[in-house]
């Protein structure tokens, strides 16, 4: 089934009992807090339906930013009764919201089912218990556990939020919570490296010195081992770093961190260098011009920035020559190398994941 076209509406804050180390959600999310309107709703719609391109995708309303099941009920109820008329008439196949582990309850789902929620993605930001406790998320692994079990039995489709880089986390306690992530078995994973965002407590340790933020070449790194880790694990990873608003490229309000707009990109072409390191390391291809075979829409990431993938492969392997061909009904993920009548096939999965 297709990945749903997700239109977003953003509750900033709305439902949280607390505020967690790194959070700014007036930047993250570009909206400023306030209960949702009608009118707000309606120009969302109007916005949404604008789009240029045909898209035969089902079309899901999501509740993002926030604590959606820690609002009132009667809040909860308002803003679900607010978008079942796009639900009649068929504009919207199903609903989805945002929220924390620790704020489910059988009431709570039951709500959520009578009215279209289909999918409830789980802020768990990390496996880990000190990870947990030194960004003051206030809930444990247990409540993440938990959570996963309510969802499951009650038919819901799960989603899990992660980060990576959190104050006490490691490449060890980060590889931990991926691979725990794997035994929960999540429908769909969301992963983005911790940003040091302007007035938050997080701003305040950076400029103290007691955090350190990820490098960028280390966030891809990590970010690389989890797409595999979890593709691996049949999880669809629908997202690796946070979407850019307008508020996050104001000077000052992004203080630190691996910010980039192509974190997913710079991980999958560290994926296909390895692969066809890994292809090449298996024939005799000094001195000879070779050929790879790949899926149209993995060419981009194949080449890398700037074709950095090319330049590498040419002169570690002292090529003469790469010829690419980039096949519309090639399946994505796999690579073909072909040199001096050799064939070497591999898959991504096929890579070893380590983190160390």
């Amino acid at each position: 089934m297709a990945a749903p076209r997700i239109i977003p509406i953003f509750l900033p804050y709305q439902g949280c009992r607390q505020r967690c180390i790194y959070c700014n959600e007036r930047i993250a999310t570009g909206v400023a807090p306030g209960a949702l309107s009608e009118e707000t709703l309606q120009k969302i719609m109007a916005l949404s339906s604008g789009r240029s391109k045909p898209d035969r995708r089902p079309v899901q309303i999501a509740f993002y930013g926030g604590t959606f099941t820690g609002m009132a009920a009667e809040e909860q109820t308002r803003l679900l009764r607010m978008v079942q008329p796009f639900l009649r008439e068929g504009r919207v196949d199903s609903l989805r919201i945002s929220t924390r582990p620790d704020e489910i309850d059988e009431d709570n789902l039951d709500l959520l089912r009578r009215h279209g929620v289909k999918t409830v993605e789980i802020g768990a930001q990390s496996l880990v218990e000190d990870v947990l406790r030194r960004s003051r998320r206030g809930h444990t692994v247990e409540d993440v556990l938990s959570a996963v079990k309510r969802l499951r039995r009650k038919g819901f489709e799960i989603g899990i939020h992660l980060m990576a880089g959190l104050p006490g986390d490691s490449r060890q306690s980060f590889a931990t919570t991926i691979d725990r992530t794997c035994i929960l078995q999540p429908d769909t994973v969301r992963l983005h490296p911790t940003l040091v965002f302007k007035d938050t407590a997080l701003e305040t340790l950076y400029n103290e010195g007691r955090y350190s933020p990820l490098s960028l070449s280390e966030a891809v790194r990590q970010s690389r081992y989890a797409l595999l880790r979890l593709e691996k694990a049949g999880i669809a990873v629908i997202r690796i770093g946070l979407q850019t608003t307008p508020e996050m490229e104001i000077p000052g309000n992004v203080v630190a961190g691996p910010f980039s707009p192509a974190l997913r990109s710079l991980a999958n072409a560290g994926i296909f260098r390895d692969m066809a390191s890994l292809q090449l390391s298996a024939v005799a291809a000094e001195g000879r011009t070779v050929a790879f075979l790949l899926s149209q829409r993995d060419l981009s990431d194949f080449r890398g920035k700037k074709n950095e993938n090319l330049a590498f492969l040419t002169e570690r392997f002292g090529l003469q020559g790469i010829r690419i061909a980039g096949s519309p009904d090639y399946p994505r993920g796999w690579l073909t190398l072909r040199s001096d009548g050799r064939t070497v096939v591999l898959h991504r999965t096929g890579l070893l994941t380590t983190l160390s």
